[in-house]
C-alpha cells in the first residue's frame, strides 16, 4: 500500500513539474452539484456567501426538526395528558423566536449587500468588450482599438458553435466555438451586452457573470479574471428553437499573449482592406 502511494505521489510530482504551461478548461462535469471553480473575485464572493448561508440554513433546519420531534414526544395526547392541559403560552419563547431570526437576518444581510455593491462596482477598465446576441450566435467587438485600424472598425467577429462532427479530440460538445474571446488576466474588463433581435443572456458561471441582452438596451458589467484558462458559458435566456446552441467560450491569457493576439488581429484587419 505504501509502495502504491509513493508511486502515485511521484507521478503527481512529475505531472506538476512538466505541466506548468497547461491551460485548464473550466466546464461543468457530469452530475455536478456544486459551483464551478471561481476565476474572479466576484465568483469567489458568491461561493463564500453561499457557504455562509448554508451554515445558517443547516443550523436552523436541525433546530426546527429537533423542536418538532420534542413536541411530538412531550405533548403527545395519549401519553402526556397533564402537560397538555396545563399548557397555555410561553412569552419568553415567543420573544426568543422573534429576536433570534432578526439577528440572523442582519448577519446574512451584511455580506449580501457588500457582494451586491461589489458586483455593480465599475472601476476604470483597461479593456472594453461589446457583446451582441443574435439568433443563434454571439458577436464580439473590441472597441478600444478602433483608431488602430484604417476604417476605424476595430476588432469584431462572430462566434458560432462548432458542430459535433467538426470537433477536435478533447473539445467539449455544445460548448466549443469557432472564434474564442481572448481576454487578459489581472486586468479590469468592462463588458457591454445587448441584442440584435430577441432577449438573450450572456452568462459565464466561473466568472459569476450573467447579463441580460436586450434589444435597444445596453447593459454592462465588470470582470477581473485572476487565472488563465478556457471558460465556458451559454445563453441563459430562452431565445428560440436553437437557444441551446449559443455557447460562450473565453480564453484568459497573460497580458503579453493578449497584446500579441490583438496585434495579429489588427494585422489581419489591415490585410483584408
Amino acid at each position: 500500500m505504501l509502495k502504491n502511494l509513493f508511486k502515485s505521489l511521484t507521478a503527481l510530482l512529475i505531472c506538476t513539474m512538466f505541466t506548468q504551461n497547461v491551460v485548464f478548461m473550466d466546464a461543468a462535469e457530469p452530475w455536478q452539484l456544486g459551483f464551478q471553480d471561481p476565476a474572479t473575485p466576484i465568483m469567489e464572493g458568491i461561493i463564500n456567501f453561499h457557504n455562509h448561508i448554508m451554515f445558517f440554513l443547516t443550523a436552523i433546519g436541525v433546530m426546527v426538526f429537533w423542536l418538532l420531534a420534542r413536541c411530538l414526544v412531550i405533548y403527545n395526547a395519549e401519553t402526556n395528558t397533564d402537560k397538555i392541559d396545563n399548557f397555555t403560552h410561553a412569552t419568553t419563547v415567543e420573544i426568543v423566536w422573534t429576536i433570534v431570526p432578526a439577528i440572523i437576518l442582519m448577519i446574512i444581510a451584511v455580506p449580501s449587500f457588500a457582494l451586491l455593491y461589489s458586483m455593480d462596482e465599475m472601476l476604470d477598465p483597461a479593456v472594453t468588450l461589446k457583446v451582441v446576441g443574435h439568433q443563434w450566435y454571439w458577436s464580439y467587438e473590441y472597441s478600444d482599438y478602433n483608431h488602430l485600424t484604417e476604417e476605424n472598425e476595430g476588432i469584431n467577429f462572430d462566434s458560432y458553435m462548432i458542430a459535433e462532427d467538426d470537433l477536435q479530440p478533447g473539445l467539449f460538445r455544445l460548448l466549443e466555438v469557432d472564434n474564442r474571446v481572448v481576454l487578459p488576466v489581472n486586468t479590469h474588463i468592462r463588458v457591454l451586452v445587448t441584442a440584435a433581435d430577441v432577449l438573450h443572456s450572456w452568462a459565464v458561471p466561473s466568472f459569476g457573470v450573467k447579463v441580460d441582452a436586450c434589444p435597444g438596451r445596453l447593459n454592462q458589467t465588470s470582470m477581473f479574471i485572476k487565472r488563465p484558462g478556457v471558460f465556458y458559458g451559454q445563453c441563459s435566456e430562452i431565445c428560440g428553437v436553437n437557444h441551446g446552441f449559443m455557447p460562450i467560450c473565453i480564453e484568459a491569457v497573460s497580458l503579453e499573449d493578449y497584446v500579441a493576439w490583438i496585434s495579429s488581429k489588427i494585422e489581419l484587419a489591415e490585410e483584408s482592406v
